[in-house]
């Protein structure tokens, strides 16, 4: 069986949320296509779970955007982020790739996962399933999906 809530979301995100899949699909049908393929309900819940809590944080149109803003990590964020994806997070930021909102929420999501660690491969999962959530975030997300997929990643202008 598999273990971790970000094997449930890696498995919906690339069976079942990309531009060709199914887009009417209900919770349980998603849910048996899931036990089918070896996750457990637990881990399953905890994925759903982590997902409707994504879907909260989607900005509305009058939200005031935060620029500017250095962010301090501190105490189980240190933990959980390693420098390298402290400093990925920076670099997107810097390239206007995420917003600082859109920052807050890969975060915020990274935090709620059940690793107690994650590495920089993880971490972009969480930024491409957060952009993808986010309205107005094609270019973003096009990019670091770009990223992810190719031999050899393209520079940000």
């Amino acid at each position: 069986m598999k273990e971790s809530i970000l094997d449930v979301l890696l498995y919906l995100f690339e069976h079942y949320f990309t531009e060709d899949a199914d887009p009417v699909r209900d919770r349980d049908s998603l849910q048996n296509g899931l036990i089918q393929a070896g996750f457990s309900p637990a881990e399953i819940s905890k994925a759903f779970d982590w997902l409707d809590a994504l879907a909260e944080k989607r900005p509305s149109a009058e939200s005031p955007r935060v620029g500017g803003a250095i962010r301090v990590y501190h105490g189980p964020e240190l933990e959980k982020l390693d420098v390298e994806c402290r400093g990925f997070l920076l670099f997107l930021e810097q390239h206007g790739i995420l917003d600082a909102d859109q920052r807050e929420v890969v975060v915020d999501r990274t935090m709620a996962l059940d690793q107690e660690e994650l590495d920089l491969d993880d971490l972009k999962w969480v930024v491409l399933m957060v952009l993808f959530n986010q309205p107005g975030s094609e270019a973003a997300y096009a990019w670091m999906e770009t990223q992810m997929f190719s031999d050899e990643p393209e520079s940000v202008h």
